[in-house]
């Protein structure tokens, strides 16, 4: 893996905003020409999920050297990828702007929250948000959040039934940005008003014993990765090396503890499932 990583790791600062905001902007988070390539690698697929085994510009992505650090700065070293999508943005003809009319706010993953019992449910994953094209300016389908709303499993709404959270955050960043943001928080993806296509890659990672959302469609590709790679595309010896796992299921904590030390794969230290 690119030691680049070192130079990415996540800083006290953002694992504060993380554990406050649920979310975090990592700024220049991709090149000018990485943004290029990826969306050319956008327009020759069809927008959906499991987008990273679609074009091997995609790959790259996988443990990206600016983000990955912090993704595991955040939910430790047995992680993988466990849904990634595309998400492009028309602009909605003129004709069709709804005069008032309340975003889809939702926490991720359907029935996690649902089903496990704290309140709040424990964070288990997180997701990347790399944006392609600029969403420096409000109306272009901009990504909203609720900062703190993942410390909660329900948001209250204004009576009028139209109109969103007043807490309610549009992120304003431009093309090349990254997003990464706690699976719990409240979310929505806004209107796009403006006359450009907003396009956003999402790539998610979780805990290894979470059952990947996706079909994980990267056969293609693990012979010729590295073995971190092969980790997050999901590889492992057998199922008890999701629980239980031997150091071929995780060689992001040798890479870690060598390149870090003892103390940063220690679960008590980069583990916090609030």
């Amino acid at each position: 893996m690119d030691t680049a990583c070192l130079e990415h790791c996540l800083t006290e600062a953002e694992r504060n905003q993380f554990e406050r905001d649920g979310f975090v902007v990592v700024d220049n988070a991709l090149p000018a020409s990485m943004v290029e390539g990826l969306i050319e690698a956008v327009d020759s697929v069809k927008p959906g999920v499991d987008f990273i085994g679609k074009a091997d510009r995609f790959l790259e992505l996988v443990d990206w050297h600016r983000t990955l650090p912090k993704v595991w700065g955040i939910l430790g070293w047995n992680i993988h990828l466990y849904h990634t999508h595309i998400t492009v943005t028309p602009p909605v003809p003129l004709e069709d702007r709804p005069t008032k009319k309340r975003l889809h706010w939702h926490q991720d993953s359907g029935r996690v929250s649902l089903d496990i019992e704290t309140i709040p449910a424990p964070r288990i994953s997180v997701k990347v948000g790399y944006f392609l094209t600029d969403v420096s300016e409000g109306g272009r389908g901009n990504f909203s959040v609720l900062p703190g709303s993942h410390l909660t499993d329900e948001v209250e709404y204004p009576a009028d039934g139209v109109s969103n959270p007043p807490d309610a955050l549009e992120v304003r960043v431009p093309a090349g940005t990254a997003v990464i943001f706690d699976r719990r928080i409240w979310h929505a993806g806004g209107w796009n008003f403006s006359d450009i296509t907003r396009k956003v890659l999402f790539v998610g990672y979780s805990l290894r014993w979470f059952h990947p959302r996706d079909e994980m469609s990267v056969s293609h590709y693990i012979d010729r990765c590295d073995p971190i790679q092969r980790q997050l595309l999901g590889s492992k010896t057998g199922n008890l090396g999701l629980t239980t796992p031997k150091n071929e299921d995780v060689p992001l904590r040798e890479w870690i503890r060598e390149h870090l030390g003892e103390e940063a794969v220690a679960d008590r230290s980069v583990r916090n499932l609030t």
